[in-house]
């Protein structure tokens, strides 16, 4: 399955929309980084891509696995630092009740540790590109 998604800035204003199909959230800086400070930030979309995943997977595997969840909580952590800024190490932590036995959901969290799609695509350093620019200045 092949992903697109799209920001596209309000009229005016810093703060964009963010779509893929006919999902939405609003993009944004803080107010005191030259934003409206009306949305998420791209650092905590990533790390919010990250909490998605694994918390989706979570619900996947267990029920392959014939498990039902009551509830999952994923706690994502990391920062940014240096020129250009880069994330530090992101670590995340789970919390999940269910219908089966300690040990069990243990190896649940271990088995999407293993295959959950955006942890592995940054641990394993998944390029990224400029692909096309298209810009339009004012004449003279």
């Amino acid at each position: 399955m092949t992903f697109e998604v799209r920001t596209r800035s309000l009229p005016g204003r810093p703060a964009a929309i963010g779509a893929a199909g006919p999902f939405t959230l609003v993009v944004d800086r803080p107010a005191d980084g030259g934003g409206d400070g009306l949305g998420f930030n791209g650092g905590q979309l990533l790390y919010l891509a990250v909490a998605g995943c694994v918390s989706n997977d979570l619900f996947r595997e267990a029920r392959a696995a014939g498990i039902t969840l009551h509830r999952v909580e994923v706690t994502v952590h990391g920062d940014f630092t240096g020129d250009p800024a880069v994330s530090t190490e992101v670590g995340y932590d789970v919390r999940v009740e269910g219908d089966a036995a300690e040990a069990r959901l243990r190896d649940l969290v271990a088995r999407v540790d293993a295959i959950a799609e955006i942890p592995n695509s940054l641990r394993r350093g998944t390029p990224v590109r400029l692909r096309h620019a298209e810009v339009a200045g004012t004449t003279g």
